[in-house]
């Protein structure tokens, strides 16, 4: 379990990596905005710097303090576990934005916001695989939707249209586009890296079905439904695991697996609605 923590937090830390490197080579200088927290940070650092002629504060610095009182909130009502691994990629990344050189990599836009939005899309999806989070408005989604029983997904479009309605405004309209550009670009990554669907469903055959139980069980607070299963072509009687998760967990329950039984088949569906109780703390 050490080993299996401690692979979780480099990860999340190469992830806070890419986050910074997206930033400082690619994005802030073109003045093209990233999704989230990050983009709001950037957005409030650009307002300071060319209104208010103070260059001493980075998108670094009002990224932590922003997140300050998210992670109270998350470690209040979504769980600490979730919130400690959050802090470490807040913290990492505000280091990294402070070390890597604030330089514009092309002079040509596009270049900028396509490759800001792949390199923060690697961050943030190998931080979610890894059954982590970037922080910010992962965790005030997440409250909200449990307030308003709204999809997670409503709540990230709603600040991310602000980010690109306020650079259409107070800088060029096609800064607008650009920031357009590069969300699409970060979500397609993130697609392609880790599901951010909210529920899945997973069905695992296994052959110690008790050992499964419990330690699923031990680690994750989701109810399953044990049914007998038979191998078609080995004749070999086994039992189907069946239980919904949030997209959190995903990794958490790939490692049980493979821990328990490594030769259990799973099959992980997108589910597109739960009826009925669904713990969602």
């Amino acid at each position: 379990m050490f080993t299996f923590e401690a692979k979780r937090i480099v990860v999340v830390i190469i992830g806070a990596l890419f986050n910074a490197l997206s930033l400082n080579l690619f994005l802030i200088e073109a003045n093209v905005y990233a999704s989230g927290f990050t983009g709001v940070a950037q957005l409030i650092t650009s307002i300071i710097q060319d209104f208010l002629n103070i260059h001493f504060i980075t998108t670094g610095i009002i990224l932590f303090l922003l997140n300050i009182p998210v992670a109270i909130l998350g470690w209040l009502k979504v769980g600490k576990g979730f919130t400690i691994y959050s802090a470490i990629s807040v913290a990492f990344t505000t280091l990294f934005l402070e070390i890597v050189p604030l330089t514009q990599l092309s002079g040509d836009i596009i270049l900028n916001a396509v490759f800001g939005g792949v390199l923060g899309g690697v961050g943030v999806g190998i931080t979610l695989k890894w059954g982590a989070s970037t922080g910010g408005l992962d965790i005030i989604a997440m409250v909200l939707s449990r307030m308003k029983d709204r999809p997670i997904g409503t709540y990230f479009m709603m600040i991310n249209s602000a980010i690109i309605a306020i650079a259409g405004l107070i800088y060029k309209p096609e800064n607008a586009l650009y920031t357009l550009l590069t969300l699409y670009v970060t979500t397609r990554v993130i697609d392609a890296i880790h599901t951010r669907h909210e529920k899945l469903t997973a069905m695992i055959i296994t052959s110690k079905a008790k050992e499964m139980e419990e330690a699923i069980h031990a680690q994750v607070v989701r109810g399953i439904t044990t049914l007998p299963a038979r191998g078609a072509f080995t004749g070999e009687d086994k039992n189907m695991l069946v239980m919904v998760i949030s997209r959190y967990e995903l990794y958490d329950l790939q490692h049980i697996i493979h821990e328990v039984d490594e030769r259990a088949f799973t099959n992980i569906v997108q589910t597109t609605g739960v009826f009925g109780f669904f713990r969602k703390e």
